[in-house]
């Protein structure tokens, strides 16, 4: 790793060339936009995207919006043969593919399918006074329909103020702008943001880190394909869009090969490699190896920084904590049980972590949403600017207005109607909704400063609330951070496609459709794909732990009883001061624009670490390191690209694949042999 040198805030002669802070001329009126060769690519990869998401969501509770992927997924589809070339596919269709995309593919989460609903099924009568709630096919409808739309329309009041007014960064959204201009060779104007795009952070829901490659051994979101390579860009992946194919094709081939062989045989995913060190580190502790290329590709579209803090956070939890308090007893139980084992224990740190972190990350957002809610006079730096827009491509006052109206009035009815008084009563979920609300502004503006939307730390934000509005609900407590999830995930989401679409000249009104529509698609999807998955493998089981859920309940039984694991409060309040401090540096760091603010451990990846088993962490690990040293090698140029399809490959291979591993388990189909497996290790066995 090269020395880091501290960096001063840049002015505008210093600024990286090139960044996007205002969109190219307008283009002509007649450029399609709005297609159905945008519309149907665009809910094909969302699917794709979906079922991923969902697969890995219950797995470790992590999905990625990726935004880049599907803009350049997109664009390779449309060089295929066979796909209709008059007139020329367009960026702004481009973006709108990638609207769709994203809205469809990260669903699992804003319908809370990998965290709130799994996290219903663990209820029991003993600890919560009442048997799980299992939402049927319907039902499981109704709850994702009612939180669906609601942030879809809170994006269109926020975008003249975030996007036109301030000019936030949105750094994984300017990324996908450039990364759509240099292959359409249509590059904007090298026009400068006023302030330095912080670096890219990570979480439990994260935008693509812009992993595009640089001259600069440590890409920052603004080291992307200069206008100068746009030409070039565009001529070698037009010549080579075989060979575009062909590296989606293999790596796709080989991570959905593995998959499967993974299926029938194991001990390939479960490969007790540290018991050369220690025999009984895989049965007894936990720790096995799993060379999914996946979690590999997973690591590429993450970036080093984030991969590094995630192991960091797995070496803290299982290496230290979770047999400190195994041999100490206070998790007298196995060490994988949630409730009375070390895997519970470190929970509790982790969830401190993350609150910790999230508040500090929220703190300068709410200074700032509070001064210009109050008036605070702009400097010259800072004048209102036009939005460039004509009227007609706008989003209409009347629309979102009703729209915001509506979708609340049909979602707090939505909620009650699928619960009843269980999640709360109809007055409760209103609130929660109007929670859900305002908090969604707050995400919406850390994602714009940060590229981090912190989703989980604002639903538990609105569970602290619930825990006064209804005391001892726990379903009500879950309920209303769901919702306040979604809304600030939905909002996020097409506020950092609206700055792609912004840089390139889309019409906002049609990515609100776009949204609309991969929102309504994706519902059906996503219900269809976790019955599925509900009906071959118990969740959370070992197979899909849904560690998210655990979070979710547990807080909620933390904020009815107040009852906590032996010893566990000294080391929450410990790891929260800790985390308080460290979010504090890199908060400041990232919003001084110094280099070295991405080599702060990200608190939430940090915690991620603990929650999932180590086999997740090292392998993205890896993937890691391959970008780190991929980029560091290859430098700035188009040939950068071809890491993102690759990771992109391994990441789709084994989420498709597992649609396939999933029917073969529904038809009782299992594991061929059990060869090398260590008992208690593999789901399959």
């Amino acid at each position: 790793m090269s020395p880091i040198e501290q960096r001063p805030s840049l002015e505008d002669d210093e600024l990286p060339s090139p960044s996007l802070a205002k969109p190219s001329p307008s283009p002509p009126s007649h450029s399609p936009e709005l297609t159905l060769r945008a519309l149907l690519p665009g809910l094909l990869i969302g699917t794709l995207l979906c079922f991923t998401n969902l697969y890995f969501g219950l797995q470790t509770g992590w999905i990625s919006m990726m935004s880049l992927q599907s803009a350049l997924l997109g664009y390779l589809l449309s060089l295929a043969p066979g796909f209709p070339k008059l007139p020329k596919f367009t960026p702004q269709e481009n973006v709108i593919l990638q609207t769709v995309a994203v809205a469809t593919g990260t669903m699992p989460l804003a319908a809370g399918f990998v965290g709130i609903i799994p996290a219903l099924g663990l209820l029991n009568v003993e600890d919560d006074g009442q048997p799980a709630l299992l939402l049927g096919f319907w039902q499981g409808i109704g709850w994702a329909a009612a939180v669906a739309f609601f942030g879809v329309f809170l994006a269109a009041p926020l975008r003249k103020q975030v996007i036109i007014k301030e000019n936030l960064p949105f750094p994984s959204g300017t990324a996908t702008a450039q990364l759509i201009s240099v292959m359409h060779s249509a590059p904007p104007s090298t026009l400068r943001h006023r302030r330095p795009a912080p670096t890219s952070s990570g979480g439990e829901y994260t935008a693509l880190p812009t992993t595009t490659p640089s001259s600069d051994p440590d890409p920052d979101p603004e080291s992307l394909p200069s206008a100068d390579d746009s030409e070039l860009s565009l001529t070698q992946l037009q010549a080579d869009a075989t060979q575009g194919w062909r590296a989606l094709g293999w790596s796709f081939c080989a991570s959905g090969l593995l998959t499967l062989g993974a299926y029938f045989v194991p001990v390939l995913f479960f490969i007790p490699v540290f018991d050369i060190f220690h025999r009984g580190l895989a049965r007894e502790w936990l720790w096995w190896f799993s060379p999914s290329l996946s979690y590999v590709g997973q690591g590429i579209i993450m970036g080093f920084p984030i991969t590094l803090s995630m192991n960091l956070g797995m070496l803290v939890g299982w290496g230290m904590l979770s047999p400190l308090s195994k041999l100490s007893g206070w998790a007298p139980g196995p060490v994988g049980d949630m409730q009375t084992g070390a895997r519970g224990w470190i929970l509790w740190t982790s969830l401190s972590i993350m609150c910790a972190e999230s508040v500090v990350s929220l703190i300068p957002v709410v200074v700032e949403a509070v001064s210009l809610l109050f008036g605070r006079q702009k400097t010259a730096e800072e004048e209102e600017e036009e939005d460039e827009e004509d009227e007609e491509r706008l989003v209409p006052t009347k629309w979102w207005a009703w729209g915001l109206a509506g979708t609340s009035v049909l979602g707090v009815l939505g909620v009650w109607a699928v619960f009843h008084d269980e999640g709360g009563k109809i007055w409760a979920v209103a609130i929660g909704f109007l929670m859900g609300g305002v908090l969604s502004v707050l995400g919406v503006r850390a994602l714009g400063e940060t590229d981090l939307n912190p989703v989980s730390g604002l639903g538990k934000i609105s569970q602290l609330l619930f825990a006064v509005l209804q005391p001892g609900n726990v379903v009500a407590n879950i309920i209303a951070g769901g919702v306040a999830e979604a809304g600030a995930q939905q909002a996020g989401d097409l506020m950092q496609d609206l700055k792609t679409g912004h840089l390139l000249h889309t019409s906002p009104r049609a990515q609100l459709y776009s949204q609309l529509l991969g929102s309504l698609f994706s519902i059906f999807v996503t219900v269809g794909a976790y019955d599925l998955y509900k009906r071959a493998y118990p969740i959370p089981g070992p197979a899909f732990p849904a560690p998210t859920a655990y979070v979710w309940l547990s807080l909620a039984r933390l904020l009815r009883d107040g009852s906590l694991p032996p010893q566990s409060g000294k080391f929450m309040l410990a790891s929260a001061g800790l985390a308080i401090a460290v979010a504090a540096l890199k908060v400041r760091a990232q919003r001084s624009g110094y280099a070295w603010a991405k080599w702060v451990p990200s608190g939430v990846a940090f915690a991620i670490g603990f929650l999932n088993t180590p086999s997740f962490s090292i392998a993205r690990l890896i993937g890691g390191v391959v970008e780190y040293a991929y980029y560091r090698r290859k430098g700035r140029g188009h040939e950068g690209i071809w890491l993102i399809i690759v990771a992109s490959g391994f990441v789709l291979g084994e989420g498709t694949v597992s649609v396939l591993t999933l029917v073969l388990k529904t038809a009782g189909i299992g594991a061929a042999t059990c060869w090398g497996c260590v008992d208690g290790v593999c789901p399959s066995c």
